[in-house]
């Protein structure tokens, strides 16, 4: 083979082969963007987009339990409703809690007003065409039952108002969600006390801390555990 010849079949090759790499990169699935990461966008809000002028704040009603997929019925309908220069975001407020169960700690989003969204659209004035338009098309979208309202117009929120429901969402240390009762029977699950039993003597949830009463060597004796090194009988 002449060096030119192989210098053809080496090309060759080599655009084979990229070619196979991007057919394999095609077929690659993409990554799904996570539902908390999508809500993030709009929970996370700087000062200057929570109070531009000429904007207002709306509660809607929803079904309880459809806050989520009402928030994305909204942006889906204001996307092809060429309305993001009328509408500009969809909040469903939420603080993060830790949830414990079977010994297994997670963190979950707790709904803040259950059955209610946040949305801040153009200010809805009596009479105007604009906000007559906005206002149908948020309504009849599914999953809305209707906007927090006076009569027929909606109630826009006070700044005071919005800045109190959105600071709550800010809260940097989730709290956990599961508690103790003082008196309760529990069963130590992890640790040096084993498999031993006792009685919840205090229970600290901000901590996730419970103190609890053993029965060592004939005598109750105080010892400090973690919510996960415990069970309820």
């Amino acid at each position: 083979m002449t060096t030119n010849e192989t210098t053809e079949h080496d090309d060759a090759k080599t655009t084979e082969l990229t070619e196979v790499g991007a057919n394999e990169q095609e077929k690659r699935p993409r990554r799904r963007r996570n539902k908390d990461d999508e809500y993030a966008e709009d929970n996370q809000l700087s000062e200057e987009e929570l109070f531009v002028e000429g904007r207002r704040w709306y509660f809607l009603h929803t079904y309880s339990g459809h806050e989520n997929k009402v928030r994305h019925a909204i942006k889906v309908t204001v996307e092809q409703m060429d309305a993001t220069d009328r509408v500009f975001h969809v909040v469903v407020p939420t603080v993060d809690e830790i949830e414990i169960h079977g010994g297994a700690r997670r963190t979950v989003k707790r709904k803040l007003y259950p059955g209610y969204v946040l949305l801040q659209s153009i200010e809805l004035k009596e009479g105007d065409p604009v906000s007559d338009e906005v206002w149908h098309m948020i309504r009849n979208t599914n999953g809305v039952t209707g906007f927090v309202s006076q009569e027929t117009r909606p109630v826009p929120l006070k700044k005071d108002e919005v800045s109190q429901i959105l600071s709550s969402m800010a809260v940097q240390e989730p709290k956990v969600r599961i508690g103790y009762q003082v008196g309760e029977s529990i069963r130590i699950t992890a640790g040096p006390f084993e498999d031993l039993v006792g009685t919840v003597d205090d229970s600290n949830l901000e901590k996730g801390k419970v103190r609890a009463l053993v029965n060592m060597l004939g005598r109750e004796t105080p010892v400090e555990l973690d919510f996960l090194q415990v069970e309820k009988l």
